[in-house]
C-alpha cells in the first residue's frame, strides 16, 4: 500500500522497517524532520534514539552500537556530516556496518539551508584521513529513499562497512506516494561473528583500527582495497533514458536528474537527439553506463547543484572520447528544465529560433 508521505520522514520509516533499532545524531536543517520522526518512533519498536551533544559524539556512538552487531543510522546535513568524518573513518578501517545519511545544503562553510549536491567529493573520495570509500547511494525520488535507505542496510551488513545515502534539501522535504517493500530485503546475509557481544564459549573479538606495526597497517589495507575492487564489480549502478540513439548525453543525480529528464524530453521534441545517464551509485561510479552510448553519443553534458565535482568521475569514463561539458547551479539554486535545454541547444548547434524555421 502506498502512502504519502515527506522524504525526511520515509528515510526514518525505511530504516525501522529494514531493521534499525539505533540512531544516533544532532539536529541541522534540512533534515531535521528525520531525527524528529525517529525519536517519536523509535522507543515504540524497542529502539533507541539519542541526539548526541554534537556530531562528534553521535559518530562514536554509532561505532559503538555497530560493534556490537546491532542495525544502526546517523543522518545530518553538509557541515554536520564534515563533523563526523573522522568517526567515518575509524568506521570503515574497522570494517562496522552502519548507514549515514547526508540530506544536503549549500556550502561551503555554514553555507544555506536549501538544497545542493556540493558534497559530491566529501561523499565519494572519502572525507576523512587514508585510504578508504564508502558505498554512495543517490536516490532521486522519495520512492528511492526508502528503497535505498533499506538496501543500505544490507549493503553494509554484506561489505562490513558504511553505506551512505546521499539526498538533498529538496528531496527531503517533498512530499511524494511512496511504498515500504520489506520484501526486498535479503535474507542470507553473513552471520556477525566478528561482534563485540561477549565472549563466553569462543574467543574475545577486538575491534581497532589502531596498527602500530607498519607492515599489518599495510596488510589491512591491502585487504581493504580487495574488498573495495570487489564491490566496484559488483556493486555500480545506473539508469539510462532515451540513450539508445542519443548524440548528447546528460549526466545528473538525485534531485537535479529529475529535472534534466524534462530537459531531455524537450529536445527531443525539437528535434534533438539526448539523453541522460543517471548515477544511481556515486560510489562505485557507474562508469561503463557512460562508455556503452559513446558508440553515438557526440557530446556529454553534466549537470549538477555545485561547481562540477561529478565532473571528474564523468570524464574518467569518457576516456577523452567525446567532448564534455559542464553547467551548474550553486548558493542552494535549483537548476530549471528550461536551463538545462539551453545548453543542450548550444551543445547541438540549434536555436529555437532555426527549429521554428524548419517546422
Amino acid at each position: 500500500m502506498k502512502v504519502l508521505m515527506k522524504g525526511n520522514e520515509v528515510i526514518g520509516e525505511a530504516a525501522i522497517k529494514a531493521g534499525c533499532r539505533y540512531f544516533f545524531g544532532y539536529p541541522i536543517t534540512p533534515q531535521s524532520e528525520l531525527p524528529e520522526f525517529l525519536a517519536k518512533k523509535m522507543p515504540e519498536v524497542g529502539g533507541v534514539f539519542l541526539q548526541a551533544e554534537s556530531e562528534v559524539a553521535a559518530i562514536n556512538m554509532v561505532y559503538g552500537a555497530a560493534g556490537t552487531g546491532a542495525r544502526v543510522m546517523t543522518s545530518s546535513s553538509s557541515p554536520g556530516i564534515s563533523l563526523k568524518q573522522e568517526g567515518i573513518s575509524y568506521l570503515t578501517a574497522a570494517e562496522l556496518p552502519c548507514v549515514i545519511v547526508n540530506v544536503m545544503r549549500g556550502g561551503p562553510g555554514l553555507g544555506g539551508i536549501q538544497p545542493s549536491q556540493s558534497d559530491y567529493f566529501q561523499a565519494t573520495r572519502g572525507g576523512g584521513h587514508g585510504d578508504y570509500q564508502n558505498i554512495v547511494l543517490a536516490p532521486s525520488s522519495v520512492q528511492e529513499l526508502a528503497d535505498f535507505t533499506m538496501k543500505a542496510f544490507d549493503l553494509a551488513d554484506y561489505y562490513h562497512m558504511p553505506v551512505m545515502v546521499l539526498g538533498d534539501g529538496a528531496m527531503g522535504q517533498m512530499m511524494e506516494a511512496v511504498e515500504f517493500k520489506e520484501e526486498n530485503l535479503c535474507s542470507s546475509l553473513p552471520e556477525k561473528t566478528w561482534a563485540t557481544t561477549g565472549c563466553s564459549g569462543r574467543e574475545r573479538n577486538i575491534i581497532n583500527t589502531l596498527y602500530l606495526n607498519p607492515d599489518l597497517l599495510e596488510e589491512h589495507n591491502k585487504h581493504l582495497q580487495q574488498k573495495y575492487e570487489q564491490i566496484k564489480n559488483n556493486e555500480s549502478r545506473a539508469e539510462t533514458y532515451l540513450t539508445q540513439d542519443a548524440e548528447i548525453i546528460i549526466t545528473a543525480f538525485g534531485t537535479t536528474a529529475r529535472i534534466a529528464s524534462s530537459a531531455v524530453d524537450s529536445a527531443r521534441a525539437m528535434g534533438i537527439k539526448a539523453g541522460m545517464v543517471r548515477p544511481m551509485t556515486l560510489w562505485p561510479f557507474p562508469s561503463s553506463a557512460i562508455r556503452e552510448t559513446l558508440t553515438h553519443c557526440r557530446s556529454i553534458l553534466d549537470v549538477e547543484m555545485n561547481a562540477g565535482q561529478m565532473l571528474d568521475d564523468v570524464r574518467l569514463a569518457v576516456e577523452g572520447k567525446a567532448p564534455v561539458y559542464f553547467y551548474g547551479r550553486t548558493g542552494g539554486i535549483v537548476p530549471k528544465a528550461s536551463e538545462i535545454l539551453e545548453e543542450i541547444k548550444k551543445i547541438g548547434g540549434i536555436s529555437y529560433e532555426s527549429h521554428l524555421r524548419q517546422a
